[in-house]
């Protein structure tokens, strides 16, 4: 029988997924370890999410290294330690440097609250409210270093109602990230989606740089 793949979750505000993965290993709904949470804020709520589900955590502040490569070669020293299979980013706001993006490339991914290619970067609630669009929704992708320019793995669609504002359609866009990320997990440790195979097929394309 084989192992549970081993996951590190990255996440820098509250940890509402951080917390629908936990939610789902404890209920025996996804078969992983989450073996690492990595928090750029050691004041974020998911910290504590972290702890009370006996989560191992590593904190840092970026601004105490002299770059962003040095503070992301000290985690991925982390990441081989514990032998992680799989990076899932899960709102976790800085951008990642090749250091971990080659080191994990086909084996990191990202949620991200659009319809990718749609709306990419920060802010996209708002940017699809300003924009006048009348669907959005959620995507998760694999991480090639670009601004959410990997290859997409699911996407959910949510439309937008006249009257919503940034704040109700996020509300109304997290449960949807709850449900699909961690689904979207199971698939990728059962084998139902192939990283390797989408990634080598990107590759082809000379989608990676």
């Amino acid at each position: 029988m084989m192992e549970p793949k081993r996951i590190a979750v990255f996440a820098s505000g509250s940890g509402s997924n951080f917390q629908a993965i936990a939610d789902a290993v404890r209920a025996g709904r996804l078969d992983v370890r989450i073996e690492l949470l990595v928090c750029d804020r050691p004041q974020a709520k998911v910290v504590e999410r972290a702890q009370e589900a006996g989560v191992p955590v590593h904190t840092f502040r970026p601004k105490e290294y002299p770059s962003r490569e040095a503070y992301e070669q000290e985690i991925l020293e982390l990441l081989q330690n514990k032998q992680v299979d799989l990076v899932v980013l899960a709102g976790y706001m800085r951008i990642l440097t090749p250091v971990l993006v080659n080191a994990y490339w086909g084996r990191m991914i990202n949620i991200h609250p659009s319809l990718l290619p749609s709306f990419p970067g920060l802010h996209a609630v708002r940017q699809a409210l300003e924009h006048g669009v009348k669907v959005t929704g959620i995507t998760v992708h694999i991480v090639d270093g670009g601004l959410d320019s990997g290859p997409i793995l699911a996407q959910r669609a949510l439309e937008i109602l006249p009257e919503d504002t940034e704040e109700s359609l996020s509300e109304r866009i997290h449960p949807m990230e709850h449900e699909l990320l961690p689904e979207v997990i199971r698939q990728i440790a059962s084998g139902q989606i192939d990283l390797e195979r989408i990634t080598n097929l990107k590759l082809k394309d000379g989608i990676k740089s």
